[in-house]
Parts: structure tokens; C-alpha cells; sequence
């Protein structure tokens, strides 16, 4: 962890591709111990979500490289490492899962659906009004609101209820939200512990219910 929190921080601060060039070995080291790490994640979650048993590291990893063809930031590399654990294509699937995201500027494990099509939107709003209860025994426990604060990432969130629901439903909040995604920081404390990987799979096995919830209905959609 130290050797590939220090090279993104190096990163951060000679963000352009004289310097990556120069540093291309540290580069690489750091991003084979990030792998070896995604490759124990998979491994210690797939002991309780049996549906990303087989999934490759390869397939989850993104790269390090920017697109910088539609933002006037062009600066060529991102300043962190991120994996999305999910069946059905890693990084590519519309399947919720489970992301890690290490930065020196702040690193955290998230697990939802991040994004989803409209028709999966649309679809997932209605699974919740329809199974509230079930939803919300979810997120109401201990677990959950400890690791995950009870909150949503709540960027682009309507500021309206959607079309088609009861405006005094009890939980609008819920369905005014545009991505189902959970976060859960991760301090120093986990990042360099030695049980770095049992400790975010222990976050993982928490979220674990949520996410079948998510799936259950993305499935159908998809």
C-alpha cells in the first residue's frame, strides 16, 4: 500500500507524460500490487457473493489513462487506482458491485450501482417503492448505518419526486436519487493495516444484502 499510495501522490504532483515516462517501472510496480490486492478482494468476497467467483482482475482494473477529448482538464493521468468487482464484465457490467478506490487525497470502497441506464433507473425507483420495507429493514441496521453513514451519493439527485410516484411517499429522498451507491471511507487506520483486504471484504459482506437487493431487479431489466 505505501508504494503505490506514494508513486499516485509523485503522480499527483507531475501529472504529465515526461514524468510518467521517467517513472513507467514505478508505474508498473505499483499497478501489479494494486492487481495482486483486487486479485485477494475478489477471492476473500466471492466466500459470500458466489456471483463473482470467476471474475478476472484484468477485467475490473481501469486504467490509469484520462479521456480527455470532451473536459478542458488535460492533464493525461488520474491521480488514483480504481477497481469495479462485478459480475458480468467488471468495469463494463451494469451490474451493481463493489468499487475500490485508492487515493492519496482520500481512498474509499463503495458498492451499488453507480450510473445505471434509464430503463435500470426506472426500474430499480419502482422495485424500492414497492419493497420499502424490505429496503429500508436493509439499510436501518447497525452494520449498515455504522459503515455507510445511512447515506447515498446524491450527485445529480432530482430535487423532485419522479413521475409516476405519490409526492407524500415517505421515502421520496430515496427515489429522487440517480445512482443506488454506498460508500464507506477508507482511513489510514485500514489502508495500512495488515488485514487490508479482510477488513474492506468485511465491509463488503455488509453491503452484500443491499446489493442483491439492487441486482435482483437489474437482472430483470438487463
Amino acid at each position: 500500500m505505501e508504494n503505490i499510495l506514494r508513486f499516485l501522490k509523485q503522480l499527483d504532483m507531475n501529472n504529465n507524460r515526461e514524468w510518467f515516462a521517467e517513472h513507467k517501472v514505478e508505474y508498473e510496480a505499483a499497478k501489479n500490487e494494486f492487481e495482486q490486492i483486487c486479485a485477494a478482494l475478489i477471492f476473500e468476497i466471492a466466500k459470500f457473493d458466489n456471483d463473482i467467483k470467476h471474475l478476472e482482475v484484468k477485467d475490473c482494473v481501469f486504467r490509469i489513462y484520462r479521456d480527455i477529448r470532451f473536459t478542458t482538464d488535460k492533464t493525461p493521468y488520474k491521480t488514483h487506482f480504481g477497481a469495479y468487482i462485478a459480475s458480468g464484465g467488471g468495469r463494463k457490467s451494469q451490474r451493481g458491485g463493489y468499487y475500490l478506490h485508492l487515493d492519496p487525497n482520500g481512498s474509499f470502497f463503495s458498492v451499488g450501482v453507480w450510473g445505471p441506464q434509464p430503463n435500470v433507473l426506472k426500474a430499480l425507483r419502482r422495485s424500492i417503492y414497492e419493497n420499502i420495507e424490505e429496503f429500508n429493514e436493509i439499510r436501518n441496521t447497525t452494520d449498515f448505518k455504522t459503515l455507510f453513514n445511512d447515506s447515498f451519493y446524491e450527485e445529480d439527485k432530482l430535487k423532485t419526486i419522479p413521475a409516476g410516484f405519490p409526492k407524500d411517499f415517505q421515502d421520496a429522498e430515496i427515489l429522487k436519487l440517480k445512482h443506488y451507491l454506498i460508500s464507506s471511507t477508507l482511513d489510514e487506520n485500514i489502508l495500512y493495516s495488515d488485514q487490508f483486504v479482510s477488513e474492506v471484504a468485511v465491509i463488503a459482506e455488509k453491503a452484500a444484502p443491499f446489493l442483491r437487493f439492487l441486482n435482483y431487479t437489474v437482472d430483470e431489466v438487463i
